[in-house]
């Protein structure tokens, strides 16, 4: 089972190259702020005070959009020990049996996600303990979409759709950055997930994917990309 992945059509790949794009650039912000923060307090006596709250926030989207990018890839590492004793048409009805535990739990997930953000972007949480049955009726006190962040500022060019979008009529406008926005990433990165999961099942009904992991033995993926790299 391969980790590598090598999209076949233009969009794919133009998709492909925006993910991992989306993936350095959250990585890299989080670097060049923690840099600069320690820059500033230990040469000149300073300090960003929001750069904890936004690189945590970072950290967030950088492991939920991940997870998404890992199942689409497959990168993530499992025991096969059990699958490798199997033919090959066992595995690929097992590997279907774990997509289908993993897509019922990424749609609970899913929903959990929704309920806990839709409340910060003036939407109704759904109704149901399971699964969503329909959406609560709200009472317009119920809705948060005046929480702001605690520390990091609004950018004056978002400031007018952001606050068209998220600030209830009435409310004070923004000192912050609505929390809204980096909240946004859970219903997000789990959507994605659905996304790429239901992905991975087919490709493993086709024949193009034998299971959702890279291999019980992480220096097998290792090897295989250095074996790529020389190539």
């Amino acid at each position: 089972m391969s980790g590598a992945y090598r999209p076949k059509t233009a969009l794919g790949r133009a998709v492909h190259a925006v993910e991992e794009t989306v993936i350095a650039l959250l990585l890299g912000l989080m670097v060049l702020v923690t840099f600069v923060n320690v820059v500033l307090r230990y040469v000149f006596n300073a300090s960003l005070v929001w750069s904890l709250e936004l690189t945590l926030i970072l950290f967030a989207w950088l492991v939920l959009f991940g997870i998404a990018y890992g199942f689409k890839i497959t990168m993530h590492l499992g025991v096969d020990a059990v699958l490798n004793m199997l033919s090959s048409r066992a595995q690929r009805l097992f590997s279907l049996v774990a997509v289908a535990i993993c897509l019922v739990y990424a749609a609970l997930m899913m929903k959990g996600a929704w309920d806990y953000w839709a409340p910060f972007a003036n939407l109704a949480p759904t109704t149901g303990h399971w699964f969503p049955t329909g959406f609560e009726e709200m009472k317009p006190w119920d809705y948060r979409g005046y929480v702001p962040t605690e520390r990091i500022p609004l950018p004056e060019f978002l400031r007018a759709p952001l606050e068209y979008l998220f600030l209830p009529e009435g409310e004070d406008p923004y000192e912050k950055l609505p929390i809204a926005v980096p909240y946004a990433i859970i219903p997000f990165g789990v959507a994605m997930m659905l996304y790429r999961l239901i992905e991975a099942a087919f490709r493993i009904i086709t024949g193009r994917q034998q299971g959702l992991i890279v291999s019980h033995e992480a220096e097998d993926a290792v090897e295989e990309a250095a074996r790529e790299k020389d190539a």
